[in-house]
């Protein structure tokens, strides 16, 4: 798995999204966050994510879509239940995956971070072999960018996000890091939380 020189990761299977732009420039990528989420909620499988990334959801199919009628967000990376990565913007642009958020006094997380999104919910563990794939892809982000911290959604959106939620293996995916030979990447929780 490498990037090229826009940020698109070969051995992965590569959806365009629209809902992307340009980072300001000089903004160095710094920090990755991961997310979850399964559409409709709690129900894993299908396009629906995929549809929704790429503005082709039908809001009427399902009774919860109709509040995501009009929206247009995306990520960098979905890690399917099963591990298979799929990859919906380049790491060189900007995905709208955080929203209204901030880390470390800096706000527009967007600007210089990556965000990958676990198929999962708040309410169900991953899979290993999802936490096998986010591992490997965080090895090669960290050689292709100068990440130096890791967060949860939650952590850079307190009291709007709870993601990627209870279940999700901090102490885990952590420790699996750091036996790859790369300086430890630090998980970074929100001001508040870390002066508490």
């Amino acid at each position: 798995m490498k990037a090229n020189k826009a940020g698109w990761f070969s051995g992965v299977r590569c959806v365009a999204s629209p809902n992307c732009d340009s980072r300001p420039r000089g903004m160095a990528v710094e920090l990755l966050v991961i997310h979850n989420i399964s559409l409709p909620p709690g129900e894993f499988g299908g396009d629906a994510i995929e549809r929704l990334f790429t503005n082709t959801l039908d809001t009427a199919s399902h009774p919860y879509y109709a509040q995501l009628a009009g929206l247009k967000v995306s990520s960098h990376f979905l890690i399917r239940r099963d591990g298979a990565i799929v990859q919906f913007v380049p790491c060189g642009k900007r995905a709208w995956h955080a929203g209204v958020s901030r880390w470390q006094g800096r706000e527009r997380c967007n600007d210089f971070s990556i965000g990958i999104e676990l198929e999962g919910s708040d309410d169900a563990s991953f899979d290993a072999r999802q936490y096998a794939s986010l591992v490997r892809l965080t090895r090669r982000l960290r050689r292709a960018y100068p990440l130096r911290a890791v967060a949860g959604h939650a952590d850079i959106a307190p009291g709007r996000k709870t993601d990627p939620g209870p279940f999700f293996d901090w102490a885990g995916y952590l420790a699996a890091l750091a036996g790859g030979g790369l300086l430890p990447l630090q998980r970074q929780l929100n001001e508040k939380d870390e002066k508490s």
